[in-house]
């Protein structure tokens, strides 16, 4: 019988860490049915990832995971958990359904709980109330689950969380998939000379984009390339205008599958004021390309030592160093791909989810062969 699995999301809009989930939900295939909430109503971009034939639901009348903390919510929500097998729950915005499995643990199924980093607001510094609100919650789950050592060491020594309910499992790609002549951009054009900076992410705040765009603007052979949507899209434009760079941005929206069009990027760049180990930076090593990058979470850690001097806070010296010199940039992306192989496989990653996931419910062997 197939596993029933509620997913209880802070959003589910197109991005990394939704990304993982739907990759997730598509090597179950039919071990498993789900279920997906989201806390942001209508944010459901990422279900457009989800492969045909996955048995997955997305009701409207379900409780809601945000409003005011209180026993009638909790306990409705509490009451819904009841239906299935395991309940798996992702970052703070579903922080409210481990509160209601704290509180009405009896005959509840087990929870996993996982943290892929901050938003804006936690980006300069965590929350004392938000830490305290995760201390009380998080023991109702039967574990944590974080992609960073950055992350946990905060689940660790921050959250005061038990090193066995901790589980790191890193991000993961299908390297293989990496490398192939890239399908053309709507609105883009590579000319002759030109070089192509890229980027994955969400046009969020936290993603700061305004500050690619200045380290940018000195290289006038440069083109930037920003594959993503978000709120975020007129501030961006408007620093490219104001800096006389408007036709050299491109921003045609989300890409479904990143591999099929990394391959116009010449270096790949992250101008994060927070991340932990993003799936972009795999994405990114695993086509081979050298990296430029503010110096957050795992980001240093996770690229070879050759690739280091070009993580920090001169993130326009380093694009323009890679710019100019194309034996480094290939020198450092065949280096970036050779760890994506190693270290950030997606079998690896999807095996350890499946034996976390497994035990949880105490049905080994249920989620099929890895």
């Amino acid at each position: 019988m197939a596993v029933r699995i509620l997913h209880c999301h802070s959003t589910f809009a197109a991005g990394g860490k939704e990304a993982r989930a739907t990759r997730l939900m598509n090597a179950l295939g039919d071990a498993a049915r789900h279920v997906v909430l989201s806390a942001v109503p209508g944010a459901l971009g990422a279900r457009d990832l989800i492969e045909k034939g996955i048995a997955v639901e997305f009701p409207q009348a379900a409780p809601p995971l945000t409003g005011k903390p209180s026993l009638e919510r909790y306990r409705a929500l509490a009451g819904y958990m009841r239906r299935f097998d395991l309940v798996l729950t992702y970052n703070w915005g579903a922080i409210d359904a481990v509160m209601a499995r704290r509180m009405f643990a009896k005959e509840l199924p087990p929870l996993i709980h996982h943290e892929d980093g901050f938003n804006a607001d936690e980006a300069g510094g965590l929350k004392t109330r938000r830490n305290l609100f995760r201390r009380l919650a998080l023991p109702a789950a039967h574990a944590l689950v974080v992609p960073s050592a950055a992350l946990e060491r905060i689940a660790l020594r921050v959250w005061k969380q038990p090193a066995r309910r901790v589980h790191r499992i890193a991000n993961g790609v299908d390297v293989s998939a990496y490398g192939e002549p890239p399908r053309p951009v709507p609105g883009f054009r590579k000319q002759r000379g030109d070089i192509v900076i890229g980027t994955l992410a969400g046009l969020r705040a936290v993603k700061n984009l305004p500050r690619l765009v200045r380290a940018v603007a000195p290289i006038p052979n440069a083109k930037l390339l920003i594959l993503g949507e978000g709120p975020e899209r007129a501030a961006i434009a408007a620093e490219a205008a104001r800096l006389g760079m408007a036709k050299r941005l491109i921003m045609p929206g989300f890409v479904a599958d990143p591999a099929k069009v990394l391959g116009h990027f010449d270096i790949f760049a992250l101008s994060s004021d927070s991340e932990q180990a993003p799936i972009s930076l795999i994405e990114a090593m695993a086509a081979g390309l050298p990296v430029a990058a503010t110096d957050v979470g795992d980001i240093a850690a996770m690229l070879p030592a050759g690739q280091r001097a070009f993580v920090g806070a001169d993130l326009p010296g380093a694009l323009m160093r890679l710019a100019g010199d194309g034996v480094l940039r290939r020198t450092l992306g065949d280096a970036n791909r050779a760890v994506a192989k190693t270290q950030y496989n997606e079998a690896d990653m999807i095996a350890a989810y499946k034996a976390l996931y497994e035990g949880a419910a105490g049905r080994p062997g249920a989620l099929g062969d890895s």
